[in-house]
């Protein structure tokens, strides 16, 4: 395989993250504005915006884990991992414009669950958030090292490290505002370069002919294009995981508050078709190595991806690649950083701390020094190198136990602090036995997680109903789920752990949530949100000041 120098791999990440930090000292402004630092003052346009919603989903594990699906499920891996994750940016729409009607000044989605709940079911939305921001920050670190250590003589940790720094080189400078605007221009360079990278390595390594011919050495599962086994393992919990990814992750929602109000939907419509395209691209490269029969260097499937570059590509365009893949990682890493501050700044701080009586200076202080603690524990994790899909879906599934219970919340006045709380902790006990088997799944114990599993299925495809067609058909479309489920579900589902302990999280938070608010005698007014979530940088002015005026 074909590796750089380390003079030309230091001058490459010198090329990209100088020329990345002189791009956001372009917009960098003497006095920053908290609003400003964390959602770029909720005025970004459909271009920016588009483009960094895409920039910011298509990150490492786009490259990695795309691939990985692609090399073991075979003809249907890149499907499952490219469309589903494009679809979950198209369904976050409507509930995002929901979240921005309830609070247009809004930063944070933990903000609006305060000012809905109070402080401990916002705790419980941000730690989930920053443990999610964390290990994706780390996920998107180990890709770096990864690609460092397989394209040039340094080592794995040298690559992490130097991608740490680099990433937060520029993104302390502005914080949320240089993520965009990097993010457009790393858009710009993954097309580009995407566009030109996947078709020469099918063409290197003999075109589609070559391809076809080495379809007889895949195994059946592999061949069909309708795989249950790559349904089954891959495509269905990565769909349940996504799901969660769009409603709990603070880089998409710090991006719903960011985007003008009248561009969300052509923002995200956009940028479901970016992702979609440039990921199944992406995946197809997995397909290519496992047709020609190529073996991920030392069993590392993170390997892959810079392998059969190195492999195929003349020297150029493996550099491209290397700027390509550093992009994307970057792109991502740099949300993640804004995500992590701006939590810390506004559901930490903000809410929590300071109580309201926020300081403008001391704000933005958290927010800086959030930055540098999260680059020092996402360097730390990711020299534990561990496995990008076992850890994509891992946090998906954790993320799933909060999806029903926050959009109940922003639509039923009826949902409780106690109904979002003891959901929320009830269902990550009931997935944790799940997903590690704690306890034998065997039997009547089988059957219950089956049903559970059985009840998150018809929330998931419920709430993907209701958010764009309404409440009769979102209930409609739930019921009918449900009962396909439970007939050819039990019994069945428990060969596929991952699925039921996924799903277990969502049936078990819908149930749990449900009967525990209809047990309390709530009836939430929703404008009180509004009144509640403004802007730090200006002092509230109350009604009655109002009127006097």
């Amino acid at each position: 395989m074909f590796q750089f120098s380390t003079l030309t791999i230091v001058l490459l990440l010198l090329a990209f993250y100088g020329g990345t930090y002189l791009l956001s000292l372009l917009i960098k402004k003497d006095k920053e504005t908290t609003s400003g630092f964390m959602v770029a003052g909720h005025g970004v346009g459909f271009g920016m915006g588009a483009a960094s919603m895409t920039a910011t989903w298509i990150w490492a594990a786009s490259f990695y884990a795309a691939a990985t699906s692609g090399y073991k499920y075979g003809v249907s891996g890149p499907i499952h991992y490219g469309f589903w994750g494009a679809l979950m940016i198209l369904f976050i729409y409507p509930f995002g414009k929901r979240f921005r009607e309830l609070a247009p000044n809004g930063h944070t989605l933990g903000e609006l669950i305060n000012a809905r709940h109070g402080s401990s079911s916002q705790l419980i939305l941000a730690v989930s958030n920053l443990m999610g921001s964390l290990i994706s920050l780390m996920v998107n670190f180990t890709a770096a090292g990864a690609l460092v250590s397989v394209l040039s003589p340094l080592s794995f940790q040298t690559g992490v490290i130097v991608a740490g720094v680099g990433v937060l080189s520029y993104t302390l400078t502005s914080g949320f505002r240089a993520s965009v605007f990097t993010d457009f221009a790393q858009l710009i360079a993954l097309m580009a370069i995407g566009a030109i990278i996947i078709p020469l390595i099918l063409f290197s390594m003999g075109g589609p002919s070559a391809m076809v011919s080495g379809l007889p050495n895949l195994t059946l599962q592999q061949q069909d294009f309708f795989s249950s086994e790559a349904f089954f393992l891959q495509g269905a919990p990565y769909f349940v995981a996504v799901l969660a990814y769009a409603i709990g992750n603070q880089t998409i929602t710090q991006r719903l508050f960011a985007i003008k109000e009248t561009k969300i939907k052509s923002t995200f419509f956009t940028a479901t078709v970016g992702y979609a395209g440039i990921v199944i691209g992406l995946g197809m490269i997995g397909l290519m190595a496992l047709t020609v029969g190529i073996e991920p260097l030392n069993g590392d499937m993170n390997n892959l991806i810079p392998q059969m570059v190195s492999t195929y590509l003349h020297p150029v365009f493996i550099g491209l690649f290397f700027i390509l893949v550093i992009g994307a990682l970057s792109s991502t890493a740099d949300s993640d950083l804004s995500a992590l501050s701006t939590i810390m700044m506004a559901d930490i701080y903000g809410k929590n701390i300071a109580k309201g009586k926020v300081k403008p200076k001391t704000m933005i202080l958290v927010g800086r020094t959030t930055m540098i603690v999260a680059t020092v524990l996402g360097l730390i994790f990711a020299s534990f190198k561990l496995d990008i899909l076992v850890m994509l879906v891992f946090v998906g599934a954790l993320w799933g136990a909060v999806v029903f219970p926050v959009i109940a919340s922003v639509f039923w006045n009826r949902v409780t602090n106690v109904a979002f709380t003891s959901s929320v902790v009830v269902a990550l006990i009931f997935f944790c036995i799940a997903r590690f088997e704690l306890v034998p799944i065997t039997g009547y114990t089988a059957l219950f997680f089956e049903v559970m599993a059985s009840v998150g299925a018809a929330v998931v495809i419920g709430l993907m109903v209701f958010g764009f067609l309404g409440r009769k058909m979102g209930l409609f479309a739930a019921a009918i789920t449900l009962i396909l489920m439970l007939i050819y579900a039990t019994g069945f589902l428990r060969q596929y752990m991952v699925l039921v302990a996924s799903l277990t999280a969502y049936g078990v938070s819908t149930i749990v949530c449900v009967v525990v608010s209809l047990m309390g005698d709530e009836h939430f007014d929703f404008d009180l949100i509004k009144q509640r979530v403004g802007n730090y940088d200006k002092p509230k002015v109350n009604a009655q000041s109002k009127t006097n005026a």
